[in-house]
């Protein structure tokens, strides 16, 4: 059974507890901040017993002086009590150090996952214009290598703030052992903030390239996974091979010159804190001959100074991981600034108990922000694909649009779900304007099949039950025979717990169509839009399922948008569309006979059919 063997999903998740700071004029981090709070208590914990850690660890070089300096003084039991404070310390240093490590990690895991939340949630959120304008790889990229960016930041960022402290706390009690030694210690610190400014300014601008360079890789490899069989039935793949060369040698090219520009820091900065060491060495050595430090002060002060350079070690690698999560914060920031150009309006109501009927009142649309020149319109005078257009379609009537190529037939179907918002003029649902009705609720009571319906890689079963994943077998089953796909899944080896494959490639055309009209009529929708639905199915099959619409479908508004005879002859009217225009309506038989353009469309689709049939 189905039941044993899919997973139902979860109707219901756990949202992060804050969004980022929408104040753009903000840096990166202030942006952050509000994200980072849901954190607080690993981060309190994290940061508390950090700092317990530091101390101890600053305190190990102190006990070991009063230890040598004890040993030396042959205080035997003065160096017992000293090596008992050692290894206890010892202990307390290991436990907080992997605790606070743990306690910070979960921070930065923590924040990564709200990131992924906050993105997904957004993009869920953002009309088809936005996707329309931008490539598939430029938001895989912020969803993952962006979103990586930071999260490394944030798990390496305060260790690496933990050493600058214990710099502090060092620094602090060199001062009390010798003042002159100390400052010492500390002459190659300008020189180090000064190429590591250098650094930052030279690596900040390359990072951001680094990042949009991988994105067009990633948009390159995700457009030649989804279109492998166009790539092969072209014999393409050497031209993509080459395509995404050039797009790796960019990366190359970008990521050698951020080497280059390390490579002219990086050691300079890690230098300059072992020359300083040396010169302590010198001048600490010279004092403990003139006795003006004891051996075991001398020893703390070597200890203390290796202390020094972890921070200076770790610089270049800070700074360069800030840049890259400072250009990968605005990339993420980009997408989640974003604002949807379809969204609930305030006073937007639920969509209970409707009828069905459908009004188009002067409607005017264009796609001004498409990247396809023929979506836009390019080709119209008036730079519009929907024209004025007045459509009335009474409660429970089928109604089949018509019209060429390019006339503007999808373009309703996507308008009447708002998938776009009309430029002027209104659609309204039982008298009620689409805009003032919640999208949820709106698309919930509309079911729509498209030509070429995308399937999940998942079992037939959950992608019958996509839209109600608590549908029960009994009636994933109803469905599927309903579509007429009962029969094919269930020869099936697996029968409908078979997984298909991307994009459910491993079926036929007329067998993705007929499960994805097995999702829509799961819903039972009080609309259903079947646009082109049955363009691969054949003539037969497709005669079977028009016969279970038709009893099935009695009190659903149904359009259609076809152009083969045995499709149209499901409607009860057709509209004939032209330049986002109706010109024309009526029955099939009468517009057949008095309209040429009607009849050329039907016959190019009646020649179209004979063509797959054969």
């Amino acid at each position: 059974m189905i039941e044993s063997q899919k997973h139902k999903m979860s109707l219901s998740h756990q949202p992060p507890k804050n969004s980022i700071n929408p104040d753009t004029g903000l840096g990166w981090v202030k942006r952050l901040l509000p994200v980072a709070r849901s954190h607080r208590k690993y981060l309190i914990t994290g940061l508390s017993v950090g700092a317990l850690a530091l101390i101890l660890n600053v305190a190990v070089p102190a006990i070991a002086k009063e230890a040598i300096d004890a040993a030396i003084g042959s205080r035997i039991s003065d160096l017992t009590m000293w090596a008992i404070i050692l290894i206890i310390v010892g202990v307390g240093r290991f436990a907080t150090g992997a605790l606070y490590r743990i306690s910070l990690f979960k921070v930065a895991w923590g924040v990564e996952t709200d990131l992924r939340a906050l993105l997904y949630s957004h993009l869920t959120k953002l009309s088809f214009s936005y996707f329309d304008r931008t490539q598939s790889g430029q938001i895989i990229s912020r969803a993952n290598s962006d979103i990586r960016s930071i999260q490394v930041l944030l798990a390496f960022g305060p260790l690496i703030a933990m050493s600058i402290i214990s710099f502090i706390l060092a620094f602090c009690f060199m001062l009390t052992l010798h003042v002159p030694l100390t400052l010492v210690s500390l002459c190659t610190l300008p020189g180090v903030y000064f190429f590591g400014q250098k650094l930052r300014h030279s690596v900040f601008p390359l990072t951001w390239v680094s990042q949009a360079r991988l994105a067009e890789l990633a948009t390159i490899v995700d457009e030649n996974i989804n279109g492998t069989r166009v790539v092969k039935s072209f014999a393409a793949e050497e031209q993509q091979v080459t395509l995404l060369q050039k797009a790796a040698r960019h990366i190359e090219w970008v990521n050698v010159q951020t080497i280059k520009e390390r490579a002219k820091f990086n050691p300079i900065i890690e230098a300059l804190p072992r020359i300083g060491m040396a010169i302590v060495l010198l001048y600490g050595g010279l004092l403990a001959i003139d006795e003006q430090v004891s051996i075991g002060a001398l020893f703390a002060f070597n200890a203390y100074v290796i202390m020094l350079q972890a921070p200076f070690r770790m610089f270049g690698f800070l700074l360069l991981q800030t840049q890259r999560a400072s250009a990968s914060a605005s990339r993420i920031f980009e997408v989640l600034d974003e604002k949807p150009e379809i969204s609930d309006l305030p006073s937007a109501v639920e969509l209970n108990r409707i009828k069905g009927s459908i009004t188009f009142k002067g409607v005017n649309f264009s796609y001004k922000n498409s990247k396809d020149p023929a979506e836009r319109g390019d080709n119209n005078p008036q730079n519009q694909i929907i024209s004025y257009l007045n459509l009335h379609i009474k409660a429970g009537e089928s109604v089949a649009i018509v019209g060429m190529t390019g006339s503007g037939k999808s373009t309703i179907a996507r308008l009447l779900t708002r998938f776009y918002d009309v430029d002027s003029g209104s659609i309204s649902i039982d008298g009620n304007d689409i805009r003032n009705i919640r999208l949820n609720s709106l698309r919930q009571k509309i079911g729509i099949v498209f030509d070429e319906p995308f399937l999940f890689s998942t079992s037939i079963g959950e992608n019958i039950s996509y839209g109600n994943p608590n549908a029960s077998d009994a009636e994933i089953h109803e469905a599927a025979k309903k579509a007429q796909a009962y029969n094919f899944i269930s020869d099936l080896e697996d029968g409908f717990s078979t997984v298909v494959g991307e994009r459910g490639y491993t079926l036929s055309g007329g067998q993705r169509q007929r499960i994805a009209l097995a999702r829509s009529l799961l819903e039972k929708p009080n609309i259903l839009i079947l646009d082109d639905a049955t363009s691969a199915i054949d003539v037969g099959v497709e005669s079977l399922i028009h016969d279970e619409l038709k009893s099935s479908l009695r009190d659903t508004t149904t359009i259609l948008i076809a152009q083969r005879v045995s499709t149209i002859a499901l409607a009860d009217r057709v509209v004939l569309l032209q330049d986002g225009a109706i010109t024309d309506e009526g029955s099939h038989s009468s517009l057949l006979e008095r309209n040429e353009l009607y009849a050329s469309i039907i016959a190019e689709g009646t020649s179209r059919t004979s063509e797959e049939a054969d």
